[in-house]
């Protein structure tokens, strides 16, 4: 097998240091190995395995996620930036990036999907990009809303935008804005998603307890608001009806970042209770399976309730 100058060498590890252990034909090319040398490395028993069309890692079996996005982006050649899922996973915004690498590429660009690489033509550039070594990604807020534009199911769609919202990742405006630049196919969900959270909706379940009172007709609640006994902030319950001194409360763990968070919510009910406000916590699965029967539930606290609580004062959340 022919070998590689020092020099050589020396570049070709530096080009696998910067990308994770994945490199392009033709980057080792450049690095003078040759045709020869690569089919050798890449033999059925060989150190290095073919994960793309003319994209190699060297070593076998199973990619890290940084492989496969830096896999990704070079087999589109002169990909823009990485987006959708991928990149939200980098961006801390979910744990697994899922099967698809998502990478957007220029308009006259001729290349096909193949593997886990799956290309998107644009003529919308990203306003900024990230770096990771080789690889460019698309800021949280175009990751999200392109995400959003391949989702069918609603309450995915209500996940990654509200979590996202919630955990400070994004700001409702700078979805929007995508919202806006971006093609109008596939924009219904998100455009409705975002009309959820800047009506105050945290979660994806109060987006669920949002749409129940819209569906059977109820009252619209305050979401998020802030509660106060003169001047004593009292709770920030996950929707409020003032004129009947009923609040709503979605117990659900998942939505709460620790074992203290859940105890906070317990005793902000129990300090609502205590002034004398009527407190209806319902498990997420209940306002998914049973909606009818939380409706009636509502309407009925809502119809024996004691009315406006005049010592409390409501704010804006």
């Amino acid at each position: 097998m022919p070998r590689l100058s020092r020099f050589d060498n020396e570049k070709l590890a530096a080009t696998l240091a910067r990308q994770h252990g994945v490199v392009a034909r033709r980057q080792a090319l450049a690095c003078a190995m040759t045709p020869k040398a690569l089919r050798y490395r890449t033999r059925p028993d060989g150190p290095w395995e073919i994960v793309l069309p003319g994209i190699y890692a060297t070593q076998r079996g199973r990619l890290t996620e940084k492989q496969r996005a830096v896999a990704a982006f070079l087999y589109a050649g002169r990909g823009i930036a990485i987006t959708g899922t991928a990149a939200m996973a980098w961006h801390g915004l979910q744990q697994h990036q899922g099967e698809l690498i998502d990478v957007l590429v220029p308009l006259h660009c001729k290349r096909s999907d193949a593997g886990f690489a799956r290309l998107f033509c644009t003529g919308i550039m990203p306003g900024v990009d990230f770096r990771d070594g080789a690889v460019s990604y698309v800021p949280p807020d175009r990751a999200i809303a392109d995400a959003v534009r391949r989702l069918s199911d609603m309450s995915q769609v209500r996940d990654l935008v509200a979590s996202a919202v919630q955990r400070g990742k994004v700001e409702v405006w700078q979805l929007a804005r995508e919202l806006d630049l971006g093609p109008r196919q596939g924009s219904a969900r998100l455009r409705l998603a975002l009309g959820e959270v800047a009506d105050g909706v945290r979660s994806v379940a109060e987006a669920d307890l949002y749409g129940l009172v819209k569906h059977f007709r109820l009252p619209v609640p305050l979401f998020n608001p802030r509660l106060y006994v003169g001047a004593e902030f009292l709770a920030q319950p996950d929707a409020w009806w003032p004129d009947f001194g009923v609040a709503a409360e979605v117990e659900s763990k998942a939505w709460h970042m620790s074992p203290a968070d859940w105890q906070r919510t317990l005793d902000r009910q129990a300090r609502m209770s205590a002034e004398g406000i009527l407190v209806l916590p319902f498990p997420p699965t209940r306002l998914r399976t049973a909606r009818a029967q939380v409706a009636k539930e509502i309407r009925s606290a809502l119809a024996n309730s004691r009315g406006p609580l005049a010592h409390i004062t409501t704010r804006a959340g």
